[in-house]
């Protein structure tokens, strides 16, 4: 046989012909409806990206917003804080100025007046800041007759009696203040031995 000469196809049996046609049958009733299922798909995959990456900005810009506030936030938090600390004496300030006046009276009126009548005065200012610090919040300590606590009470002396035991507060040199909860100066104090 030469490479010239043609090969007749062989002739089908009937089974392989049957088999043949049923494939594109099928071929051809699938095709249509699976072509355009493949089409929608594409395209529905292009949409469905472009759909997420449009929500993926929104994310992003929301997420960039979200960031500004906090930033915002923080700076102006900062700022009341700054400012708060600043000011935060001015309440105190403006009560301490009565008492200030009266003392600059004293001082003017001591000169010719008698020394009671400038002690008298000197008592009433000294009850006004007392009293003024009191509504801030500040007490004077009591420790004598309690028990040394080196928290409260800074020993200065050691002491010997026999009205108080050993390690009992006899005698207060320079008070003691508290804030509310907090010790503002630590009572210098003689302590029994």
């Amino acid at each position: 046989m030469s490479t010239n000469d043609t090969k007749e196809p062989e002739p089908m049996s009937e089974h392989q012909e049957d088999s043949l046609e049923e494939n594109m049958l099928s071929d051809n009733d699938s095709s249509p409806a699976e072509a355009e299922n493949n089409v929608d798909t594409g395209g529905g995959e292009v949409d469905r990206i472009a759909e997420l990456q449009r929500e993926a900005e929104e994310n992003h810009n929301r997420y960039l917003r979200a960031q500004a506030d906090f930033d915002n936030f923080r700076r102006r938090t900062m700022k009341e804080k700054e400012e708060l600390a600043q000011y935060a004496s001015l309440k105190l300030v403006g009560q301490l100025l009565p008492v200030l006046d009266n003392f600059q009276r004293a001082l003017h009126t001591g000169e010719g007046a008698d020394s009671a009548s400038f002690t008298k005065g000197i008592e009433m200012i000294y009850r006004q800041l007392s009293q003024v610090l009191e509504d801030e919040g500040l007490k004077p300590m009591e420790p004598v007759g309690q028990p040394f606590d080196p928290e409260l009470h800074q020993a200065i002396m050691q002491v010997e009696t026999d009205e108080y035991e050993e390690g009992i507060v006899v005698e207060v040199v320079q008070p003691g203040y508290r804030m509310k909860d907090k010790i503002i100066r630590p009572a210098m104090v003689k302590v029994s031995g």
